[in-house]
């Protein structure tokens, strides 16, 4: 196993994250940003060069004296992120300023067990390696769709993954990789990648809203993301809508998740599909065997009017969570994503008109609501700024 080099003050970690966010500097511009002497500085960048962090490159254009040295992370830096879904597994490996280099994904059942999917994870980066993408492993980021205990790095009672209660996932690929790994809710890493490369750039207090097989919610507070005491914040998918609805995955009743989670909303296209409420979804039953979130977007898209109550009714259950968490938390953004989120737009009205009428108007007059323009993206880049972060901290 080889350790990976980490920051060795505070300096150091400051110097790593700004040259990973705002890409190669002068080291007159870091000088600046981060106030430190010039000797000082020439003492710390000479430091990360040793440890491998940081390489010169080249000289900066003369700002009428003596030309800067360009600094930059080195190109050597790799971080790996496992994005595990309900229903697929998504696996990257980046540069140290969070470039993906390669990506692979196929389909995958969670409830197959921690070992099953683990090893598909590994075997997928297996192949990002043959490629010749990963000299050497400097931390890897996953998400998981469940409860997460961070400080243990493992799942806790995740409803919707069977066989995966308390295994030990961060020792397991540490183990397996010999190198730092952080593990967290698929959510938050979703969060984490708007924060670095979405529309929450610029962005410090904001909700991201995941609707898929789960319905999840990642919150960021100044920046970084809020877990709560024991790592559950923002499991609203298990917030209750109405006493009499229907049994959640979790056990208890009308649950949001059990009204527009992926199974509810396949649900309910079946039922509209055999009772003759909808020939487009009757059409696509007869056609794929089962429906998904895919097929109602289809038969909406198509002017179907029974896939377009079922989008607006769950957007609907959406809002009503949504406007009390808006109103309580007064974030600056809102951003739904997730498989489900591919509904689209007549989703996203729906639930900004529930958001826009029953939160204060002070939390809601400024408020954007949108619709994730990273995609698939989101969670892997969000691994790999989990890690990153990590790995350039000094503690």
């Amino acid at each position: 196993m080889r350790m990976t080099a980490r920051p060795q003050n505070v300096h150091q970690a400051r110097l790593l994250r700004l040259l990973r966010d705002e890409g190669p500097r002068s080291r007159a511009e870091l000088g600046e940003v981060v106030r430190l002497s010039r000797s000082k500085l020439a003492v710390e960048l000479d430091r990360l060069v040793e440890l491998g962090l940081v390489e010169g490159a080249g000289l900066a254009a003369s700002r009428g004296g003596r030309r800067s040295g360009i600094v930059r992370l080195s190109p050597r830096l790799r971080f790996v992120a496992f994005d595990i879904g309900a229903t697929s597994i998504d696996v990257a490996v980046t540069d140290g300023a969070l470039e993906v280099l390669g990506h692979v994904s196929e389909p995958c059942d969670v409830r197959q067990g921690a070992t099953v999917v683990l090893d598909r994870a590994l075997d997928l980066l297996g192949k990002l390696r043959d490629e010749g993408l990963i000299p050497q492993v400097h931390g890897t980021g996953i998400g998981v769709p469940g409860p997460v205990s961070f400080r243990d790095g493992m799942p806790v009672v995740p409803p919707i993954m069977p066989g995966w209660d308390r295994f030990p996932v961060r020792d397991a690929i540490g183990q397996e990789l010999g190198c730092p790994v952080l593990v967290d809710n698929d959510v938050n890493l979703m969060a984490l990648g708007e924060l670095h490369a979405g529309l929450a750039r610029s962005v410090d207090d904001f909700l991201l809203v995941k609707i898929g097989t789960g319905i999840g919610c990642g919150i960021v507070v100044d920046g970084a993301i809020y877990r709560g005491v024991s790592g559950s914040a923002g499991d609203i998918g298990h917030i209750r809508v109405d006493d009499d609805g229907p049994m959640c995955a979790c056990g208890n009743a009308g649950c949001l998740e059990a009204f527009f989670g992926g199974a509810a909303l396949a649900r309910d296209a079946e039922a509209a599909a055999r009772s003759g409420a909808s020939p487009q979804l009757a059409q696509l039953l007869e056609a794929h065997g089962r429906l998904s979130g895919e097929h109602v977007a289809t038969a909406a898209a198509a002017g179907d009017p029974a896939a377009v109550q079922i989008i607006r009714e769950g957007g609907r259950h959406v809002g009503q969570v949504l406007a009390g968490l808006v109103s309580f938390f007064n974030p600056g953004l809102v951003i739904i994503a997730g498989g489900v989120a591919g509904l689209g737009h007549t989703l996203l009205a729906e639930i900004r008109s529930v958001v826009y009428r029953r939160s204060a108007p002070l939390a809601t007059g400024n408020l954007p609501i949108v619709l994730s323009e990273l995609a698939g993206a989101a969670g892997v880049v969000g691994g790999a700024r989990l890690i990153s972060d990590h790995v350039f901290s000094y503690s």
